[in-house]
């Protein structure tokens, strides 16, 4: 009997030291580019050569004062926040309030609707792409913040797919005691159901600010003005003029992560709570 308790503890160890060493190795894989590009970032004798480099031979910090001194940079990274900032909080709330429709309200077609929206979630997005464009560039849109803004004000399916799985969890008896204190369904959702659900709501924030943030394809299909560019067409440009500069190109790709780490720094936990759906207990 003990022997047989030793080989499964013994098992059990040998399992764990195997997994560890699997997820070591996958770190590694995951890690290695990036630990090429900020060592790259970092090389003052980059020049023009092709073989990376681990450690830095010569470390400087002349392709980062580069990159952050370009008027540019910091050009597109306000841009960016203006496009970004409105839609990723107005498009949230939107979104939030429909799934509440969906989530705790009966009406004809509820069914049928949500279907539909499910439905739009299946379609890759180049379906739409060449209407949108055309719609666009005839109401004078073109070159303008306009279609990269106000189609995601409205919100998206995928935030209502996912805020209502987490509106569900919010128990009726709280929206039948608004009710009874003589709230509005709007007063509902903004003065009961929102604190409820704000681990959810700052996860669905961050997501749309990462999908902004990091939106290279919008901006440069309906940009063609410079000024109006995001951070990721400036970088785009900074890069290929300094093609034969691997330093600075490395410090620009650094450059445009800070900003998308620092919030996930900032609201990690938030973030994971509310993918997780762990802010509502029925």
């Amino acid at each position: 009997m003990k022997a047989s308790l030793f080989d499964k503890k013994k098992r059990r160890i040998l399992v764990n030291i195997l997994a560890y060493v699997v997820l070591i190795i996958a770190c590694f894989i995951v890690l290695l580019p990036f630990t090429l590009v900020v060592s790259t970032s970092f090389n003052g004798n980059a020049g023009n050569q092709t073989t990376f480099h681990f450690i830095p031979e010569m470390f400087s910090i002349d392709a980062y004062v580069t990159i952050l001194s370009n008027k540019r940079v910091w050009l597109g990274l306000v841009n960016t926040l203006i496009i970004v900032m409105p839609v990723m909080f107005v498009g949230v709330f939107i979104s939030s309030l429909a799934a509440f429709a969906f989530a705790k309200f009966e009406f004809k077609g509820k069914n049928i609707i949500f279907s539909l929206l499910l439905g739009s979630m299946m379609l890759p997005g180049v379906i739409t792409m060449t209407p949108a464009f055309v719609l666009y560039d005839a109401i004078g849109w073109k070159d303008t913040w306009l279609p990269l803004m106000i189609p995601g004000l409205f919100g998206t399916a995928s935030c209502i797919f996912f805020m209502r799985n987490y509106l569900s969890k919010v128990p009726n008896a709280l929206i039948d005691a608004g009710k009874m204190a003589g709230l509005s369904n709007f007063g509902i959702f903004v003065k009961i159901v929102v604190p409820i659900i704000k681990p959810a709501l700052v996860a669905q924030v961050i997501l749309w600010f990462f999908a902004g943030y990091n939106d290279y394809f919008g901006p440069m299909l309906y940009l063609s003005t410079e000024t109006n560019f995001n951070l990721q067409l400036i970088l785009k440009n900074i890069v290929s003029q300094y093609e034969g500069q691997p330093a600075v190109m490395m410090s620009s790709c650094i450059v445009s992560l800070v900003p998308a780490l620092i919030i996930y720094a900032i609201a990690q936990k938030q973030l994971i709570n509310g993918i997780s759906m762990q802010g509502v207990r029925k």
